[in-house]
């Protein structure tokens, strides 16, 4: 499965979670045993503790090892049990109540909203220090505003963006600008033989969203983790102007607006592409097709600044079921640390939000990563932006086949509005 799925909700888990979310259960004010400012020691050490991995191969061994360090360091036992990632909080709200449930599970930041709604997941307090070694962009992916009262909600394992492949038997030189992109879709096409000097998805908001960000437009007004749902800026002046620059890469001569990710994968891999957007869950297909002549670059800047991509992290969340909170906390700093994601990045080929863990890559690829993440925002958290994604993506697809732009904009945030309103997710 494609991993930028990790990031995107599901059609069918909006039903699911609006059922789930009504039958939250009862909270006390206060959990016991969780690490709370004010406990003057830590809980006494249990006897094991189980967290939930996600169900990919070189991901588990890779948290295996790390939880057999624990053991080792700690005296604890670590049951590492194997739940898709997708699966977790539809099973904890089942299995957590009758206590079987694990005292960490492992989620996307887009699911924070969904999750703390359901009562599934504890605030975390990050021990001293503890919170300056993780990027700017994966602290601020796992604040979330809930009730009036903001807080983090997972210890940032993995973080994630996109950028440009490109191949260098095409495309000598990575694209420093938009702009350049154009030029190398523009006098490297020939539709007739399936040629390609750049392709895009046309309707896809995760990789497009840099054109707008850095136009000026935004998805939800209000501060990261604290967001204004009703403040929409799809559809502001300078989302206008992104859309018109936006839709001059498609049409007659350049991208075709019936473009899809498959047909893209594909011609890229068969070397009839220069260039595409996409994330490091693709290095290795990319690789095996292309060999030395793959190369990667950050996001090229957009209207004179570095392009705001999107970015995404999955963290280890302590369960509000858990009995052993303290220690939950403790694993997840620990399996958070320096030294334990490099060595999950070694294993399972996915980049550590700690920073200088981030700082010491060699890989060109990865390190590119790396830069681009400095720029890189957020995917908003909150439930609400479960109903911005099919609106929006077909105004894309509007926009690629050349339909007026501001009409097409108006309509997205109108359909946006309408659908945040009738899910009762406003506020």
């Amino acid at each position: 499965m494609n991993k930028k799925l990790s990031f995107l909700v599901l059609a069918g888990f909006i039903a699911v979670t609006l059922l789930l979310t009504a039958c939250t259960p009862d909270r006390p004010d206060e959990a016991e045993g969780n690490g709370e400012e004010g406990s003057d020691e830590k809980a006494e050490k249990p006897e094991s503790l189980t967290i939930w991995a996600n169900d990919e191969e070189k991901q588990l061994k890779a948290i295996e090892e790390i939880a057999a360090r624990y053991e080792e360091e700690k005296g604890i036992k670590v049951n590492v049990d194997t739940v898709s990632m997708l699966d977790q909080t539809q099973e904890l709200s089942l299995a957590g109540p009758e206590g079987n449930g694990p005292d960490l599970f492992f989620q996307p930041h887009d699911r924070i909203g969904n999750t703390v709604a359901q009562g599934l997941a504890e605030p975390v307090e990050f021990s001293d220090g503890a919170l300056e070694g993780y990027s700017d962009a994966a602290v601020d992916a796992v604040t979330y505003n809930y009730d009036g009262e903001t807080n983090y909600y997972g210890y940032p394992a993995v973080i994630e963006t996109y950028g440009i492949f490109y191949n260098t038997d095409i495309v000598e030189q990575a694209p420093e600008t938009a702009e350049d992109l154009k030029r190398i879709l523009e006098n490297n096409t020939n539709p007739d033989s399936d040629e390609y000097g750049f392709l895009m998805k046309p309707n896809d908001l995760y990789f497009s969203m840099p054109f707008f960000y850095n136009y000026g437009g935004y998805i939800f007004g209000g501060d990261t983790g604290d967001y204004d749902v009703n403040d929409i800026g799809l559809n502001n002046e300078g989302s206008v102007e992104a859309a018109e620059f936006y839709q001059s890469f498609f049409g007659s001569g350049k991208i075709p607006p019936s473009t899809t990710t498959d047909v893209i994968d594909g011609l890229f891999n068969e070397g009839k592409v220069g260039a595409v957007i996409n994330g490091p869950w693709s290095i290795v297909g990319y690789k095996d097709a292309l060999g030395d002549s793959l190369a990667f670059a950050p996001f090229p800047s957009i209207n004179g600044e570095p392009a705001q991509t999107f970015v995404g992290v999955k963290s280890w969340m302590v369960s509000y079921y858990s009995e052993k909170k303290d220690w939950a906390h403790d694993l997840a700093e620990f399996m958070t640390n320096k030294e334990n994601l490099q060595y999950y990045y070694e294993v399972a080929g996915e980049l550590p939000p700690n920073k200088e863990a981030l700082e010491s890559i060699e890989d060109p690829i990865y390190s590119a990563f790396a830069d681009q993440i400095e720029h890189g925002v957020p995917m908003p958290s909150t439930p609400a932006m479960q109903q911005v994604w099919e609106p929006f993506n077909n105004a894309l697809q509007f926009l690629a086949e050349g339909e007026d732009p501001k009409p097409v904009l108006d309509e997205a945030v109108k359909q946006i509005k309408t659908n945040i309103e009738a899910s009762g997710q406003g506020e």
